[in-house]
């Protein structure tokens, strides 16, 4: 079995999550995403502590393509700090994870 990630981050608007989340899915860095508009977040940031609306991301990948994903996800993020954690899979649906394993293939490989 492919060893999966679920993949967190957190961003202002739903546009801006759907942009990013779009642009994972067509570089082959995430297989999918979810969105989940109306969170509320409440952190630490400089010298205050904020209470914000977000929309939570939940990505869907493989450890192999961490780093890439990591490295990208930061590039498109407007956040100077974006959230982006990741946990482990324990297990999977065997047709679930080889289509994740598809989604995440090079065309044509």
């Amino acid at each position: 079995m492919t060893e999966a990630l679920v993949v967190f981050s957190t961003f202002a608007d739903e546009e801006t999550a759907a942009r990013v989340a779009r642009t994972l899915v067509e570089e082959r860095l995430i297989a999918c995403a979810n969105l989940l508009p109306g969170a509320r977040s409440i952190y630490r940031w400089k010298d205050g502590v904020e209470d914000t609306r977000e929309v939570v991301v939940l990505m869907k990948t493989r450890k192999q393509d961490w780093i890439a994903l990591m490295s990208r996800l930061h590039e498109l993020h407007p956040y100077d700090v974006p959230e982006c954690v990741a946990m482990r899979l324990a297990a999977g649906a065997p047709k679930y994870m080889a289509w994740l394993d598809e989604a995440l293939e090079p065309e044509g490989a």
